[in-house]
């Protein structure tokens, strides 16, 4: 059974995040103090380069791992690059090269912007309402 792509990206961002912490781990070499030193300076603005040695290459790993499964199961990754432009569409034959427009609507006194065969006599009706004065 084919599973979806939200379950492949579940199953290699946990794997990610377990080697990561896996890597944190190591590059405390057992020493409880570094390793929540280590943790607590890890913070929203951290980039790849503020973690340590270990955690990159952890990461590096978990990345290329990550493409490889994909293309595994099936699904296109690309190289980075875009797609390449669609070549335009052949017109239908017998196809005008004019664009279809709708002739305006026709007008029998309606009322302003009315079609005809509104159902209302031409005059009576729409528009808004008057205006009350304003209190004093």
């Amino acid at each position: 059974m084919r599973k979806s792509a939200t379950d492949v990206m579940q199953e290699i961002v946990a794997a990610a995040v377990l080697d990561a912490v896996a890597a944190l781990k190591a590059a405390s070499r057992g020493l409880p103090n570094t390793l929540l030193r280590d943790i607590n300076a890890i913070h929203a603005n951290t980039t790849l380069a503020d973690l340590p040695a270990e955690v990159q290459t952890a990461i590096a790993a978990s990345v290329r791992a990550a493409f490889s499964r994909l293309q595994k199961e099936g699904y296109s990754v690309s190289g980075g690059e875009p797609p390449a432009p669609r070549p335009p569409r052949p017109a239908p034959a017998g196809a005008s090269h004019r664009p279809f427009r709708r002739p305006p609507p026709k007008r029998d006194g309606g009322g302003p912007g009315r079609p005809a065969g509104s159902g209302r006599p031409p005059g009576k009706g729409g528009g808004r309402p008057p205006r009350k004065p304003p209190p004093r």
